[in-house]
């Protein structure tokens, strides 16, 4: 299994990662957390199993999502620093957001004030202005995909449903209980 997701952002491969604790899990592997050798750097890296994506039929899926995490760079989007591949995997290294899914804290709290919820509310608005304005639609919003990071503020994250599109698409998708 050669290079399929091309291209390639980064000189990385594992071997500069330790790589620590699962953060999260999906259809095709695992969120872990990851720290760069001789620094103090942490990063969430997203490790997606080769043979899974092409099972699956989603190789043009992967390469379109890491295009479009390629394109952003904003405060309230999770951004994506580099990514690499092996002969098994498929790696996407992210900014570790360190507060957890809002979807944990709405659960925990029952419901957020409504100055907190506005708070959030603002930072989404700006986040999506960014992302419709580079033709992009995100399609999957939920709380499990929006982190906290140490000073409170939402970050976007998992961008596997998302679409470049200048003009009207008509495909359902996203989380069908949203």
């Amino acid at each position: 299994m050669s290079d399929f997701v091309k291209p390639d952002t980064s000189k990385w491969k594992l071997s500069d990662l330790e790589l620590g604790a699962t953060l999260g899990t999906g259809s095709f592997g695992r969120v872990r957390l990851g720290k760069l050798k001789g620094t103090n750097n942490y990063y969430a890296v997203k490790c997606l199993k080769k043979r899974e994506i092409i099972k699956m039929k989603q190789v043009q899926h992967l390469s379109q999502e890491k295009q479009i995490l390629m394109e952003l760079s904003h405060p309230f989007i999770v951004n994506m620093l580099c990514s690499f591949q092996d002969e098994r995997c498929v790696y996407l290294v992210l900014e570790f957001v360190i507060g957890g899914e809002v979807f944990t804290h709405l659960r925990s709290a029952g419901r957020f004030p409504n100055d907190v919820a506005k708070f959030y509310h603002a930072e989404l608005v700006l986040a999506f202005e960014y992302i419709h304005g580079k033709d992009i639609i995100y399609r999957d919003l939920k709380p499990e995909n929006l982190l906290l990071d140490s000073k409170g503020h939402v970050k976007v994250t998992d961008f596997g449903f998302a679409k470049k599109v200048p003009e009207r698409t008509f495909t359902l998708c996203g989380t069908p209980e949203y």
